[in-house]
């Protein structure tokens, strides 16, 4: 028999202990000790992050968003009914986070990007947080990429480009998503992939989008997020950020993107009926101080990479209702400092019958004529500075009697450009068509045309260029300028038009 020496024994334990690398997993697991009103209250869970997915026991998800000292404010991500107190809750260890792949592009998904239109699942082998930190000043290039509307009033004095932040403000029912889906319409063909996240709003409208997208053929390059108003607090104020990681996947995959937030307000009113449920301190106005911040990091997102990065762009048109146009209120002040500028839309405008009703006046682009093609810069100019003074003259000229030839001459010029800003919903121009309708205007070519004519004289312009001069189309497509040559045709097909009449 052999015997084993105390020596050999400690170095055998020596060795097993240096080897010994094994580590001991802990569970993070936790107990609910309240819950109602969408947020549960629970014990344990000491290694859970902010903003971690939780799963309960009977499958609902939620998120960790207060760390207290002594318990975990979590958010239901459902209706959480079979939640009860004494229900165990698991800690995922991942943060908030979706799925995402080319294979949504033409779905309808919920702000945890899971399908609704009943269309199968979708396959992703990527997943992006839901909150990703925005691209740094070095990532970006300044915005210099023209992203047209279709809309005259929009490309001409208010121009938007890609990587840009262009709010779209309002009262309710003045047409502020009118413009945003005539926006959406308008990429088709020009490799821009959209998303349209709906917050809050009745499935019936979204319903509507859907089916003008679907009509136009515009789902193809689009996808919507919906968080329904009947949706849960906690869905309505993710579905923001979960558009944006969507968008963001395709940004980083180098290509342009078009994201529009419907609308902001609904989801700052489902973040303070969260937050406060959650105990957080009211700030001003009841609404949690950190109100900024929700909107602030969701919007810097919006950007124009850098050529190292891919040059990819993701141009945000976040939308926020004003009660009686008061654009001092709270949450609009916040948004406006945040973005590049804003489209005000007026309900007195719109009921006067101008749509869409954009006052040009108080709307403004802070990126201005280095998102607009060559063409449009060398005929809008004149337009903005015209109208202005129109606007002027006319509220002066309703006190006057007798005006003088010139003061008579500029007020019928003004009210034909105003006619030429008019445009029917989900009909969008291309930039030549855009081109040839200012130029009609402010060289002096509607002066000659009845008021309650300007409109149907430029649709017949439009058809008459298209088929009769179809160079003229040509040029403009091919350059993006307004050479010499494509005004002479377009002199050319006015004249003719005019004479014609």
């Amino acid at each position: 028999m052999v015997k084993i020496q105390p020596d050999e024994i400690s170095s055998i334990i020596r060795q097993q202990i240096a080897q010994y690398s094994e580590e001991v997993k802990v569970v993070n697991v936790g107990t609910v000790f309240q819950v109602g009103d969408g947020i549960a209250r629970i014990y344990g869970l000491e290694k859970v992050m902010a903003g971690e997915l939780l799963e309960f026991e009977d499958g609902t998800i939620g998120i960790a968003l207060n760390l207290e000292s002594k318990n975990v404010g979590a958010v239901l991500m459902g209706e959480g009914l079979a939640v009860q107190e004494g229900s165990s809750v698991r800690a995922t260890g991942k943060i908030a986070q979706i799925p995402v792949s080319d294979n949504f592009l033409g779905r309808v998904v919920n702000p945890l990007a899971r399908p609704i239109d009943g269309k199968g699942e979708i396959e992703a082998t990527e997943t992006r947080l839901i909150e990703s930190p925005a691209p740094g000043i070095i990532s970006r290039r300044s915005v210099h990429e023209p992203l047209q509307t279709g809309l005259v009033a929009v490309d001409a004095m208010i121009p938007i480009g890609r990587g840009q932040r262009e709010l779209i403000i309002g009262d309710r029912q003045t047409g502020k998503t009118a413009v945003a889906v005539d926006t959406i319409l308008n990429q088709k063909g020009k490799d821009v992939i959209c998303v349209y996240v709906a917050i809050g709003q009745k499935a019936s409208s979204i319903a509507q989008v859907v089916n003008t997208l679907e009509e136009r053929g515009a789902m193809d390059y689009s996808i919507i997020v919906a968080a329904t108003a009947d949706s849960p607090a906690t869905l309505q104020y993710l579905a923001p950020y979960t558009g944006a990681a969507l968008a963001e996947y395709f940004m980083y995959t180098n290509r342009h993107t078009l994201i529009i937030y419907d609308d902001l307000t609904k989801q700052a009113q489902a973040y303070r009926e969260m937050s406060l449920l959650l105990r957080r301190p009211p700030g001003r106005e009841a609404f949690p101080g950190d109100v900024f911040y929700l909107h602030s990091r969701l919007l810097e997102r919006a950007a124009k990479l850098s050529d190292q990065l891919g040059s990819g762009s993701m141009t945000a048109l976040p939308i926020v209702e004003t009660q009686e146009g008061d654009v001092s209120a709270y949450i609009p002040t916040n948004v406006i400092s945040i973005t590049d500028g804003q489209i005000f839309l007026s309900g007195d405008i719109f009921n006067s019958g101008i749509r869409p009703a954009i006052n040009v006046g108080i709307s403004v682009s802070r990126v201005g004529s280095a998102a607009q093609p060559k063409a449009m810069k060398k005929v809008a100019g004149k337009l903005k500075l015209e109208l202005a003074q129109f606007a002027e003259l006319e509220a002066f000229s309703q006190f006057a009697s007798d005006l003088d030839q010139a003061t008579q001459k500029q007020l019928a010029r003004g009210q034909r450009l105003r006619e030429l800003l008019k445009q029917a919903q989900s009909s969008p121009l291309s930039l030549e068509d855009q081109v040839s309708t200012i130029y009609a205007g402010t060289s002096g070519y509607l002066d000659e045309v009845p008021v309650d004519e300007v409109r149907s004289f430029l649709v017949e312009l439009r058809q008459y260029l298209a088929t009769s001069k179809p160079k003229y189309g040509e040029l403009i497509r091919e350059s993006q300028a307004f050479p010499d040559e494509a005004e002479q045709i377009l002199k050319d097909a006015l004249t003719e038009l005019l004479n014609g009449r």
